[in-house]
């Protein structure tokens, strides 16, 4: 296996065996981005000097015997998870590019682990979109296929993981950021219960997630990210999670099986079948699956826009005319749609947040997990902002995934298959609000019963 493929578990393993130097991983990581990055534009901010110079000293570590948790391991992290002295656009040319004055939560705890911050990744503008589009950064595309879209709001962590820029990347999920790029770029990822991971600043929803090839990955980088923040108000106490337990097996375990959400898209035949063939390993094993049917109106899926435009109109309203000519102009159209509305359809937004919330565990209380689809549809053209390329239809791809940010459940998204056409199929696994550890399992064991994946995608194919 070439270094830029060597997962973190398998280089942690290397430097405790003087097999590798952080050093030279480094290097190679480095070289393998060099091959990638013109064709893919998956970073912002590199800074490979830095990354170097990080590498020597974590070198110094290992040859003391006193390396730290997570030492000389790349990784990157999506822009919007401020990291020391970088200005932080949102994605957007309408941001002042002011240097952050502090690490953000995440960027901190991976940073005092001794992991090697290669650059931040790319998202499109305020993250509000499911897509390499932004009017800051180049476009972002699939390593897969370069035609077709990497997915967002963490685009270039999806591409850059699919790409092996390192084993480890850091997004960010408010409606599905860090599920629907694993899910089209065929890596693993968790979104975990809100305030398991500090977030700053915390908001309804938010959440920083893990995006790596395997589960195990994810498990290193929840270990340092769980750890404790007091800048996040909303997070939850510290916890005692052995991150690192192995897979839990399926029987006896009641799984419900989500295939038409109640809105936004219809599910893919493709895809509906993959999902229906990683929920019949799960009965062989001795699960015991049913039907869970959907729960997210239309009415909830339009009012869920609704809010976010109106909270996206406060602040593009606040931006001179230039700033505003300077956002992209899909998420300005889709800006100005709440501009107009009333107080009381406001709060008819906020209310439908809740309802969402009660609609979600309510629906999902009876089972210990539930197997859906992460996306309706398979990625689609890199160009294009949304699967469906429509401003008034803009969330129809996320009725899957949205529901459980309201309702704080952890959910992960696991690569279960591809299309005819070679398009990466996303599983996502759902489980009980706090049991961040248990979707993990399941996803391990998955991830072991699913056999062999397609090779990585290599620059030159």
């Amino acid at each position: 296996m070439t270094i830029h493929d060597m997962t973190a578990v398998d280089l942690l393993a290397a430097y405790k065996a003087k097999k590798l130097s952080p050093v030279e991983v480094t290097d190679a990581v480095i070289q393998r981005i060099e091959a990638w990055e013109p064709k893919l534009k998956a970073l912002y901010a590199p800074d490979f000097e830095g990354a170097r110079k990080a590498a020597k000293e974590s070198e110094r570590r290992w040859q003391a015997d006193k390396p730290l948790p997570l030492d000389g391991v790349p990784i990157t992290i999506k822009e919007n998870i401020a990291t020391k002295g970088v200005p932080v656009p949102l994605g957007t040319a309408a941001t002042t590019m002011t240097p952050a004055a502090a690490d953000a939560p995440a960027a901190a705890r991976v940073r005092e682990a001794g992991t090697i911050i290669l650059a931040k990744t790319t998202m499109p503008d305020y993250g509000m979109l499911s897509s390499g589009r932004s009017s800051f950064h180049p476009l972002t595309r699939n390593p897969w296929n370069l035609a077709w879209n990497p997915g967002g709001s963490s685009a270039g962590a999806g591409a850059a993981a699919a790409a092996g820029y390192g084993p480890l990347h850091l997004g960010t999920d408010i409606g599905g950021s860090v599920r629907l790029p694993a899910g089209w770029n065929g890596i693993f990822t968790l979104k975990p219960s809100l305030g398991r991971v500090p977030v700053d600043p915390p908001f309804l929803g938010r959440v920083v997630g893990p995006m790596t090839r395997t589960v195990a990955d994810s498990a290193l980088l929840m270990a340092e990210l769980s750890k404790p923040d007091p800048r996040d108000h909303m997070s939850l106490p510290p916890a005692d999670i052995d991150w690192s337990a192995g897979p839990l097996e399926p029987k006896g375990l009641r799984i419900g099986l989500y295939l038409d959400a109640g809105s936004g898209l219809p599910v893919d035949g493709e895809i509906k079948a993959a999902i229906e063939a990683a929920a019949k390993l799960f009965a062989d094993a001795g699960a015991r699956v049913e039907t869970l049917e959907g729960f997210l109106s239309p009415e909830m899926l339009h009012l869920q826009d609704l809010f976010w435009r109106v909270r996206s109109w406060v602040d593009f309203s606040a931006l001179s005319h230039a700033k505003q000519a300077s956002v992209l102009p899909f998420i300005a159209d889709w800006c100005r749609g709440g501009a107009d509305v009333s107080g009381a359809m406001v709060i008819k937004g906020v209310n439908n947040y809740m309802a969402i919330r009660a609609a979600a565990t309510r629906a999902t209380q009876p089972f210990d997990y539930v197997l859906s689809p992460t996306s309706p549809v398979p990625t689609y053209p890199a160009e294009w902002e949304t699967p469906t390329n429509d401003v008034h239809r803009p969330l129809e791809h996320i009725s899957f995934t949205m529901p459980f940010n309201m309702s704080e459940q952890p959910a992960s998204s696991i690569n279960c298959g591809y299309t005819k056409e070679g398009k990466p199929i996303g599983l996502q696994i759902a489980g009980r609000r706090f049991d961040d550890l248990g979707v993990m399992r399941v996803s391990r064991w998955y991830e072991q019963a699913r056999g062999p994946q397609k090779k990585w995608p290599e620059p030159g194919a």
